[in-house]
């Protein structure tokens, strides 16, 4: 069973809630006309999902989570926006209990980095979007993000967040891998991009640094670190450093992401 290290933590939900179709999906957005319908794996708490739908309106968008409690924060998210254009369907990223060629397009954000396999589900994803269709991911590169001041909790940080995604059987470097993914799954007509998210003012270091300050010591991350034998002494410290970080003037972070679009 696949294990979401993040969890969702308010911490989590924090950063996850900033997210746009603007700032997440961008490079999805000119494939996408009114009228299509539209699956998005993996949906969270459903910001780009409910902006997707409105993109795709009068077509439908169907929200797929792994629990139902999961899918309770799009519902909400949804109800919220008075968005009525979204279905919601409890299903495995790996085996989705959906019809063969039933979406002109199909979306996951930060979510092949998290399954034990990726490939597989590229597979689900591609059999369950219309021949010609598109299948798009976007997902994190954490070897590949960058920051300054050099501070050494930010790297004990990227080591202990490596460590706990791939003992829940999941490659937190999979930026670099969706090319290569994609085309294990079958995919021959594959764009392969990249983006950034770079938090450099006042308020972004503030958002990211603290979000993260606390996301290591109040989260399943850190819960999970706890179980297999992390100090908390050390959990603390790395959040110090963050809190360090998001008060430093010259503080900057770039987040890497690997992109694809791929057509059915």
């Amino acid at each position: 069973m696949t294990v979401y290290t993040h969890g969702h933590d308010e911490s989590v939900l924090r950063s996850h809630r900033w997210r746009t179709a603007e700032n997440s999906a961008a490079y999805l957005l000119p494939h996408l006309r009114p009228g299509m319908s539209l699956l998005d794996v993996g949906c969270g708490p459903g910001t780009i999902t409910v902006d997707l739908a409105a993109r795709v309106a009068p077509g439908r968008v169907t929200a797929v989570e792994r629990t139902d409690a999961a899918l309770d924060l799009c519902r909400a998210e949804a109800e919220r926006r008075g968005t009525t254009n979204i279905d919601f369907v409890v299903a495995d990223a790996h085996a989705l209990d959906l019809p063969d060629e039933s979406f002109d397009v199909v979306h996951a954000h930060q979510v092949l980095q998290h399954l034990q396999d990726p490939v597989k589900a590229l597979r689900e994803m591609r059999r369950v979007c219309r021949h010609g269709g598109v299948v798009a991911a976007r997902d994190g590169d954490y070897a590949g993000f960058t920051w300054f001041p050099q501070l050494p909790e930010l790297d004990e940080w990227l080591a202990l967040y490596q460590r706990a995604a791939r003992a829940n059987g999941g490659e937190p470097d999979a930026g670099r891998r969706l090319l290569s993914w994609a085309r294990a799954a079958g995919f021959t007509e594959v764009t392969a991009t990249a983006d950034t998210w770079c938090h450099a003012s006042p308020e972004e270091r503030r958002y990211w640094g603290g979000m993260w300050a606390d996301r290591i010591v109040r989260s399943d991350i850190a819960r999970q670190l706890l179980d297999a034998g992390v100090a908390l002494a050390t959990l603390n410290r790395v959040s110090r450093g963050w809190r360090r970080w998001a008060e430093s003037d010259d503080g900057w972070f770039v987040v890497l992401h690997g992109e694809i679009v791929c057509r059915a």
